[in-house]
């Protein structure tokens, strides 16, 4: 299953600080249709990620009925991305 969307790059400052994009709602829903036959904890989904030229290997968590991309360092730096931008994130669920 392949996803795309827009979203916007925000900041969770908790115990371990990290930066995330949510997935939107629709887009959601399609996950939760495959969720139960991918999902290893949790309900973690893993997924393999893009945005721009930036390709990784990650896991959405749940979180309130939707879903979050979390955006490492190393992808934050290579895209240019700060808190606020919005970006294009192509997923791809690995099964």
């Amino acid at each position: 299953m392949r996803v795309a969307f827009s979203g916007e790059l925000w900041f969770w400052r908790g115990p371990a600080p990290w930066y995330f994009i949510t997935v939107p709602d629709q887009k959601c829903h399609d996950l939760h249709m495959v969720a139960a036959s991918v999902t290893y904890g949790w309900g973690m989904i893993p997924v393999t990620a893009e945005i721009g030229e930036t390709r990784w290997k990650t896991s959405m968590f749940p979180k309130d009925g939707r879903y979050l991309v979390p955006v490492k360092s190393a992808v934050r730096k290579a895209e240019t991305l700060d808190v606020g931008d919005v970006v294009t994130v192509r997923l791809s669920v690995d099964v």
